[in-house]
């Protein structure tokens, strides 16, 4: 087995057990807030140490980056796994179905391997640099829409939404274009939807790098265009950015997000 596929393998199997054991876990576990309408429960901490222990059994020298702490990830080193242990604890305290664990792996800032997990529909999105997107092994692409008029879009609004928030503003500019929009309380999901071809379009002005790494990997290589929202190029540690499924799409949003924040 070569190093790419050790890794992915590594990745699957820790984002399946983490995701299983969320699932134990339901009804059973403390909530509390970290921050306003901002959730944490004692499920994230378990799924990441799960996450953690899986991966630095196998590779010690490696660092973990997780969203429940420390808050700085430890000292970076040359492969860093990037990890949202569970992505839309506020559906997952609530009883809606639709939340993931996220996990990638870098190199020296490249992504080189990523899945996102959903452990009620027990679907896996994998990705591996080069190698293209797959969805319980079977491989996805993008939905190849070119309009916003055939579009359903999905939005990433912040746990606080200020009425002026350019969050908003574009919801409201893109609900009166696209054929639909959804938001839906998961990052790594909607963008594993991007990929797949169940939405066209993803966008987000308050994301974290561990929402977005392992499915930032699943439209690049499912043949989507990520960037930032203007549309330069997507840099992983910014927290705003725009997924599409074609790039004459991706044009047209980005149009339509310059004309919604122009007075914002």
């Amino acid at each position: 087995m070569n190093e790419i596929a050790t890794y992915q393998e590594v990745c699957e199997k820790a984002v399946r057990a983490a995701g299983a054991m969320l699932v134990e876990c339901i009804g059973r576990v403390k909530v509390r807030e970290k921050g306003p309408a901002d959730l944490v429960t004692e499920a994230d901490l378990a799924s990441q140490e799960m996450v953690r222990h899986a991966i630095l059994d196998v590779f010690p020298d490696h660092t973990v980056l997780g969203e429940e702490g420390p808050p700085d990830g430890g000292p970076r080193g040359e492969y860093r796994w990037i990890l949202d242990p569970l992505d839309g604890t506020t559906n997952y305290v609530h009883g809606y179905p639709f939340y993931a664990v996220s996990l990638a792996l870098e190199r020296n800032r490249e992504l080189l391997v990523g899945a996102v997990y959903n452990p009620v529909s027990k679907e896996c999105f994998t990705a591996a640099a080069g190698q293209g997107a797959f969805l319980n092994g079977q491989r996805i692409s993008t939905s190849g829409a070119t309009a916003l008029s055939q579009s359903v879009a999905s939005a990433g609004l912040p746990a606080l939404v200020q009425r002026n928030s350019p969050d908003l503003q574009v919801f409201i500019e893109a609900s009166m274009y696209c054929q639909s929009i959804r938001r839906s309380g998961s990052a790594a999901l909607n963008l594993a939807f991007v990929a797949c071809g169940r939405m066209d379009v993803f966008w987000s002005f308050s994301t974290k790098l561990w929402d977005v790494a392992a499915g930032a990997l699943l439209i690049r290589e499912a043949g989507g265009v990520l960037s930032t929202p203007e549309g330069t190029p997507y840099l992983l540690d910014d927290g705003r950015f725009l997924a599409a499924a074609t790039p004459t799409l991706h044009q047209e949003f980005c149009r339509l997000i310059r004309e919604a924040t122009a007075t914002a």
